[in-house]
């Protein structure tokens, strides 16, 4: 594009310059940029169509320039060895390379909420332009809330939070659609395996649960509180009563593979003499003996939400208070109808 000023005549095209192709404003230009979700595919393809005319390439160096920006969003991460806040940091990570921005992660380990304080101080010196917290557990969003950090900051978690802009995936909607599964195969006594009762996913599954078995009206019991692990699991498998219940419910796959392998060794075999269901879908969910039927969470889905979010949040949009990305349930050979 031809300018007065430059030398030989040519100038970067900006992102006013999309817009005037596109025929858009260049706030739509900067959501499709940042992969927001709420823009139709056809206004999508169109500031594509004129990204490509243009030649228009984000210019991460001019864009901190021009606005004071770092293009950095720093990142608590408590409980990072589990399979969920893994996922979440790893996909909130390569949505946020797809669009020029670059992550500061801080790792929190379980029981040690010194290194929250830690870690904001930390994210602050870096001088990054917002927070994410990818918060499992209750203990670490009531620290963070007792921090003063005075940054745009979105949370990754299961249930809303009054005063903080929160985006997740819908654990209750999953946990219905695994117990709704068991039902529908005629599955009436229906246990669940929980996790730690900290982390707001696993406190969500058990409403969940709770709520589907009181929609078919069948009767109630308390939950099996576990650890998140295969152990766990197992031992649970050597215990169980098969006289107990057909079908077990259990909140993630790590637990359910443990499941499975306790009941084989007492005998029982699954499906034919109880089905399990999982949740995650874990890569390797499908290679379990039997491959395991599980609730599918949507991690890419989930970082790109978050980083339009915090995007949305620094250039001081206003945002819907929660958002949530619904599961899928993956029906495999762990769960098949009750037999007569």
């Amino acid at each position: 594009m031809a300018n007065s000023n430059s030398p030989n005549g040519w100038r970067r095209p900006s992102m006013y310059d999309v817009a005037k192709v596109a025929g858009v404003s260049h706030m739509t230009v900067s959501r499709v940029l940042n992969g927001h979700p709420n823009i139709r595919e056809q206004t999508r393809e169109r500031v594509l169509a004129a990204i490509a005319e243009t030649n228009f390439t984000p210019s991460s160096i001019a864009r901190a320039l021009a606005t004071r920006r770092a293009n950095r969003i720093g990142v608590i991460v408590d409980s990072p060895v589990q399979y969920g806040p893994n996922s979440t940091l790893r996909a909130l990570e390569v949505a946020a390379r797809e669009v020029g921005y670059a992550i500061s992660a801080y790792s929190i380990a379980e029981g040690d909420g010194r290194q929250l304080d830690a870690g904001v101080v930390d994210l602050l010196a870096e001088g990054v332009d917002g927070l994410c917290v990818i918060a499992p557990r209750a203990s670490s969003l009531d620290l963070l809330a007792g921090q003063n950090v005075n940054l745009p900051t979105v949370v990754i978690k299961s249930e809303p939070h009054p005063d903080i802009h929160t985006v997740g995936v819908d654990q209750h909607e999953g946990a219905m659609l695994a117990v709704n599964h068991l039902i529908e195969i005629g599955h009436r006594r229906i246990i669940h395996l929980a996790g730690p009762q900290d982390w707001y996913d696993a406190r969500v599954r058990v409403r969940g649960w709770r709520d589907a078995l009181t929609d078919a009206a069948l009767d109630l019991s308390d939950p099996f509180v576990g650890d998140w692990t295969s152990d766990f699991g197992y031992r649970f498998g050597l215990a169980f009563e098969p006289d107990t219940a057909t079908a077990i419910f259990a909140a993630n796959d790590q637990m359910a593979l443990g499941v499975i392998h306790g009941l084989h060794e007492r005998g029982l075999r699954v499906p034919d003499d109880v089905s399990v269901v999982g949740f995650d879908d874990l890569p390797d969910a499908r290679h379990f003996l039997p491959p395991l039927t599980t609730v599918r969470q949507d991690f890419a889905a989930l970082g790109r939400l978050a980083l339009s979010s915090i995007i949305s949040a620094i250039d001081g949009e206003d945002n819907e208070q929660r958002e949530m990305i619904a599961p899928k349930l993956k029906i495999r050979a762990s769960t098949a109808p009750l037999r007569p």
